[in-house]
């Protein structure tokens, strides 16, 4: 499995990026080949973390593309700032 983490500073209004995101960004990731799983975090003090797995690296960086433009579309407003973003094989879970 292979995993992405994006970490958002500067966001505007948390809970409208988490309804945009659920609403409009998970059923993107969902489409894309090998999706596992996703997650939107509210961290606090203007804070949101995704992370995103899948199956192979192909799957991850697909949604890394999907990402950048779902954000620069939809949500450039509420999150101003680009994301520090970490990807890489997954070796432990459970």
């Amino acid at each position: 499995m292979y995993a992405v983490v994006r970490r958002y500073e500067g966001v505007t209004d948390p809970a409208e990026a988490g309804r945009q995101v659920n609403e409009g960004f998970v059923p993107l990731l969902r489409q894309v080949q090998g999706f596992v799983s996703y997650y939107w975090v509210d961290a606090g003090g203007g804070v949101m973390v995704s992370t995103s797995v899948f199956q192979d690296r192909a799957g991850a960086e697909a949604s890394t593309e999907r990402a950048t433009d779902f954000v620069r579309d939809r949500l450039a407003f509420l999150l101003p700032n680009p994301p520090q973003v970490t990807a890489g094989e997954v070796v432990a879970h459970s």
